[in-house]
């Protein structure tokens, strides 16, 4: 059976009202979030070891992009003895895979790789936006990356996969929310926290269980676990976001784990462009004979 982030009823997504419902469940006040450093690093680093060991098996996969998140999984599944591998995926060029490499020899993780072609690429994305029913650029390459690593993870007999959505929501990852406080302040940027997870439904979960569904795959996301969301949403976004860096406190509670610092602090690029598949969906575009990207996904739903 299919499980996505745990908001799965009955091999089905649960609805868009039921997910806001319970996103909105969790809301907290501004004025009563924790401004202690080291005390909301070690509150957050315990709910993630915490999300991790509740949604831990036998035997499982890990979408490894060598970004925190995945690492920090990974790092954790390793302390608590579990029997897992790490599988990345992109075209030629990718910052990912080189990461990803680096960081599986240094913990000596048990890493899969699969490099793919133009023409693979190009296969894969017929199938995503035909899936997806959608030729939107974003949708289309970062569900490419899952349905990539989820094939990879199914060719290993892993059907269970564990990945870092949710995380760029609750801890100000993503330029929306270095923008939001450039144009306003902290108390607009946690309100930009909440909404992003409230909108996550449309835009993340639907595309991921789609994509699940289709492969068979069990889908994992210990950053969505509703305690570490009130963790995280609990500390002050001024100990999440700088002028220089996103996702501060969380990568200062990787470190107190004990992951490598040159690790917790890279700078991800998302998925879509970390993988190079963007880059490959340009390429593939212009041989096509298109000028945009968009125009080429389009081409292939109607293909």
């Amino acid at each position: 059976m299919t499980q996505v982030l745990g908001i799965v009823k009955e091999g089905r997504l649960i609805p868009q009202d039921m997910w806001i419902k319970f996103i909105s469940s969790l809301e907290n006040d501004f004025e009563s979030l924790e401004t202690n450093n080291e005390r909301a690093k070690r509150e957050i680093a315990q709910a993630i070891v915490n999300a991790i060991k509740k949604r831990i098996a036998a035997r499982f996969g890990i979408l490894f992009s060598g970004g925190v998140d995945s690492s920090l999984i990974a790092f954790v599944a390793r302390q608590l003895k579990c029997n897992f591998a790490c599988y990345t995926v992109g075209i030629e060029g990718s910052d990912d895979i080189a990461w990803a490499q680096k960081i599986a020899k240094e913990y000596s993780f048990d890493f899969k790789c699969r490099i793919l072609s133009l023409e693979e690429l190009e296969k894969i994305a017929k199938n995503v936006a035909r899936l997806l029913n959608d030729a939107d650029i974003v949708k289309v390459s970062v569900g490419s990356v899952l349905y990539a690593a989820g094939r990879l993870a199914l060719s290993d007999g892993n059907n269970i996969l564990f990945g870092g959505i949710g995380s760029e929501e609750i801890f100000a990852g993503y330029q929306r929310h270095e923008d939001t406080l450039k144009v306003s302040n902290f108390e607009a940027l946690h309100k930009e926290c909440w909404n992003g997870l409230k909108n996550m439904w449309g835009r993340d979960l639907v595309r991921d269980f789609t994509i699940a569904k289709n492969l068979g795959l069990d889908l994992r996301a210990p950053f969505l676990d509703k305690e570490l969301i009130k963790a995280a949403m609990q500390a002050h976004p001024m100990l999440k976001l700088d002028k220089s860096d996103k996702k501060i406190i969380l990568r200062e509670a990787a470190e107190f784990i004990g992951l490598k610092k040159e690790f917790a602090w890279r700078k991800k690029q998302a998925a879509q462009y970390g993988s190079n598949f963007v880059n490959g969906l340009e390429k593939l575009a212009k041989k096509n004979g298109f000028k945009l990207k968009k125009e080429y996904l389009q081409s292939l739903l109607e293909k």
